[in-house]
């Protein structure tokens, strides 16, 4: 076992990139560890789901996350562009529900850039942004071998890189060290 190529995670500073499927918070999480500075984490209130500090306890320190509840899209991505550039926030992630504009997701670009931060916007299955400098896939797999442990095997899939290489790899989270470990899928 040994580490994700370091080429494609993290996903490269200073860019907006998009996470979808049912990995996607364990993606971010992963991402806010690797990343240890300041996390924001911006969604609209009427969002049912909620993070719960017990499930990611092992990857950041909860002083560490802002959460930040927004009343629609909109404000959404107005506070995330506005944390993105501040210079202060290491990572901003935005649960979207819509598609994103180009003209959005260029702006958002922009404050990454001159802020010298990373954006990660959570969104559904199917949608993306052609702004977005990356694109993956996340979803749990089942596998005996780390049924023992406390982390789950995940498949992450890179759908979408402007920088030309796509890929798929099994990853699992091993907290003692905080830090991301590349395994054989089931069968190798």
């Amino acid at each position: 076992m040994h580490n994700l190529d370091p080429r494609f995670f993290p996903p490269s500073n200073t860019r907006t990139h998009e996470v979808c499927g049912p990995g996607a918070d364990v993606f971010a999480f992963t991402l806010a560890a690797r990343l240890r500075g300041s996390v924001m984490w911006v969604r609209e209130r009427w969002e049912p789901s909620q993070i719960n500090p017990d499930g990611f306890v092992e990857f950041i320190d909860s002083a560490s996350l802002t959460l930040c509840n927004t009343k629609d899209q909109t404000e959404t991505l107005a506070v995330a562009e506005e944390a993105l550039r501040s210079g202060v926030i290491s990572l901003v992630v935005m649960q979207l529900t819509k598609p994103l504009g180009l003209t959005a997701g260029r702006r958002l670009q922009l404050a990454a850039r001159d802020g010298k931060s990373t954006g990660l916007s959570i969104i559904p299955e199917g949608m993306g942004s052609n702004a977005a400098e990356t694109r993956w896939h996340c979803a749990p797999v089942f596998d005996p071998r780390f049924s023992s442990q406390d982390s789950t095997l995940q498949k992450w899939e890179l759908i979408k890189n402007k920088s030309g290489t796509l890929g798929v790899w099994y990853v699992r989270w091993d907290p003692a060290p905080r830090r991301l470990i590349m395994v054989s899928p089931a069968g190798e």
